[in-house]
């Protein structure tokens, strides 16, 4: 018999692996470790596909060399912050969702979306500056968060001496 709650609290709500309802001043090292590496993973992965995108003619504002070397300050921004959690990668990582809001006030959206696409793009936009300012935050206060409990593996299993 499977033990849904037991699979849900590992896989989707580990306090140690997904603290994101954790308020920053309480995170330890390892929770903001986590939290950093997903949020530049989701932006690395985003950008590199935006950056593709813009350099061929498929792009739905087609070829944009700027739009793609934007893009690819951004993947190297994310790179920077997964591994060095340095506050100005923070911040221009932070500035993505702007951007893109002011992209498409002036480049306007894609006659191919509908009016319910747009609806859906500007509240993930808000979603994505949203969560942002709280890892601007995580990465601002990184110094003085402390170490955690070091981890022994996976739950239920022992190290044997």
């Amino acid at each position: 018999m499977l033990d849904w709650e037991k699979l849900f609290k590992r896989y989707v709500w580990d306090e140690e692996k997904t603290p994101y309802f954790t308020a920053v001043g309480r995170l330890t090292r390892p929770q903001a470790d986590s939290e950093i590496h997903v949020y530049s993973v989701f932006l690395g992965i985003l950008f590199a596909v935006v950056t593709l995108a813009s350099t061929t003619e498929a792009s739905p504002y087609g070829r944009s060399i700027d739009v793609a070397f934007y893009g690819f300050t951004v993947i190297c921004a994310a790179v920077v912050l997964a591994f060095a959690k340095y506050y100005p990668a923070a911040l221009y990582c932070a500035a993505t969702p702007v951007g893109a809001l002011v992209f498409f006030l002036v480049k306007g959206f894609s006659p191919k979306l509908t009016p319910l696409d747009h609806v859906v793009i500007l509240i993930v936009l808000l979603l994505l500056l949203r969560y942002s300012v709280r890892v601007v935050a995580i990465v601002r206060r990184y110094p003085e968060l402390p170490p955690g409990k070091p981890s022994s593996g996976p739950p239920g299993r022992r190290r044997r001496p």
